[in-house]
């Protein structure tokens, strides 16, 4: 047995790896930013080689920095940014089309045919998803529609999709591995998260042939065999960020509950073996787990969450590092009655409005950069409390305690008024690479790395409490106000 875990996190701007020794210390990372393509207005797209070559270049990275050798490695463990779509050739391995990312906004319209066409409720039901151009089904059938050849080519079999955890698996594994699982999985809005199988209404309506579709397995399972320095380690584990992020958070029991402040925020709830539909627009996905039985959360998704940071810093340029942020926004007491509605690629749960757009409102002539700057961070919390209250009116429970990872939890400020706006305890692991130590945790169970929950369980520790200061009264003036100013962005680009 090794002694170390690997896990690969391949985010949505930048590639990750990470080594984890069995009492979850950290003795290597590696980060390599890659390039983002915006081709068109709403359009966001990578390169798929890219976003290969920055994952393998910090693999093998991590390993010379560290001295680590590869006979030391028990297993690799991939986390990945989610929904993102990826076709390529069979036998080349050549992508068709640059990878089509999930805040990607030009299939709104082939979703509001769906809708159209009667199968909102169908989608809801099988997928739990709400029909949106965040998820892959969509993205596919873009694709297929506007490469040449491409439909002809997949009905044969020529052609292969991915999310990028597939991607990823299909190129380490040299071709050999053609896989996903079932948190990937149910995040294209194609498979039927109760069966645990692609659904083939959804196919018919979007004439995507079954033959391109991945293999789907438990996230903890070994998929194949990498060869690092001419040693075969297996890829153990696989989960999309999020998911791995709340495996990484140890929440293994319903009602347990994680944010994760990325580009996105991302809030998940463990629901157990209960696949709970929500009646508050968030989706209902698959947890991931350690064995063949189907473990689900109730998610909520922010498409602007710490990208609001990185809008303030290069889009209006107010400050030149992200982490002066806190730096100006703690010069000032309050907003001064702003509020910025961060809605630039539309808002997700609860509304699902793909034509609302930014708003920043409530400016005077005593508003300074300070105050932009302060809506801009307290904006993450507003929208990350209307997706607890939404998940609490649909679980029927009271959320007490929230977990949270992510670039932005490092900010004090944020936290605190993410607590103070909520009126719920915020926790803050020690280990911030909560994603992916998630990763980590399915692979090196899949191998016996680790035991069982218990053990790893047992190892997690604690960076940072934060708890509620704020008056009941202060906080429903505030809350009513970011309720008011989400009003003025909705249905905006229609």
């Amino acid at each position: 047995m090794g002694k170390y875990i690997l896990a690969l996190d391949q985010g949505t701007t930048s590639s990750r790896a990470v080594l984890f020794d069995r009492a979850q210390n950290i003795v290597g990372l590696c980060q390599r930013e890659y390039p983002q393509l915006y081709p068109q207005d709403g359009w966001v797209e990578q390169n798929p080689m890219e976003i290969y070559a920055s994952q393998y270049a910090v693999m093998m990275e991590v390993l010379a920095l560290s001295g680590v050798q590869a006979s030391d490695i028990a297993a690799i463990g991939i986390a990945n940014q989610r929904e993102t779509t990826i076709l390529w050739e069979r036998d080349t391995g050549r992508p068709i089309y640059n990878a089509i990312v999930w805040q990607c906004r030009r299939t709104a319209p082939l979703v509001d045919k769906l809708v159209a066409d009667g199968l909102e409720d169908h989608i809801q039901q099988r997928t739990g998803l709400h029909p949106d151009a965040y998820f892959s089904a969509t993205k596919i059938a873009w694709i297929l529609d506007h490469v040449d050849g491409a439909r002809d080519r997949a009905q044969r079999g020529e052609l292969l999709f991915g999310t990028v955890d597939t991607w990823l698996t299909w190129k380490l594994t040299e071709g050999q591995v053609h896989a996903t699982d079932y948190t990937n999985a149910s995040r294209t809005m194609l498979y039927d998260i109760h069966k645990l199988d692609w659904d083939e209404t959804l196919l018919q309506a979007l004439n995507i042939p079954r033959a391109i579709l991945p293999e789907v397995r438990p996230s903890s399972a070994q998929y194949g065999m990498v060869d690092v320095q001419g040693v075969k380690i297996p890829i153990a584990g696989l989960a999309g960020d999020q998911q791995a992020s709340l495996f990484g958070h140890c929440c293994f029991a319903p009602g347990e509950v994680k944010n994760t402040y990325g580009t996105g925020c991302f809030l998940l709830m463990h629901t157990g073996e209960t696949a709970c539909l929500s009646q508050n627009g968030l989706l209902t996905t698959l947890a991931a787990g350690i064995d063949d039985r189907p473990q689900y959360a109730l998610e909520g998704s922010i498409f602007v969450g710490g990208a609001v940071v990185q809008w303030l810093r290069d889009g209006l340029r107010l400050f030149p590092d992200s982490q002066d942020a806190e730096y100006y926004a703690s010069k000032v007491e309050d907003t001064g009655g702003v509020y910025l509605v961060p809605a630039f690629t539309g808002l997700g749960a609860p509304y699902w409005d793909m034509y609302a757009r930014g708003c920043l409102i409530g400016i005077t002539r005593s508003t300074r950069q300070e105050h932009v700057i302060r809506a801009g961070l307290e904006a993450i919390a507003y929208q990350s409390n209307e997706l607890i209250g939404a998940m609490e009116r649909d679980a029927h429970q009271v959320v007490t305690q929230l977990k949270v990872d992510g670039g932005a939890s490092r900010n004090r400020l944020l936290m605190q008024f993410q607590s103070d706006i909520s009126n719920k305890t915020v926790h803050r692991p020690l280990v911030s690479e909560t994603t992916a130590l998630g990763a980590a945790y399915l692979a090196g169970l899949a191998v016996g790395f680790w035991a069982d929950l218990t053990e790893i369980k047992k190892l997690w520790s604690e960076d940072a409490t934060f708890t509620p200061k704020m008056d009941e009264t202060r906080r429903e003036i505030l809350k009513a106000g970011w309720n008011k100013a989400v009003g003025r962005s909705l249905d905006w680009a229609r």
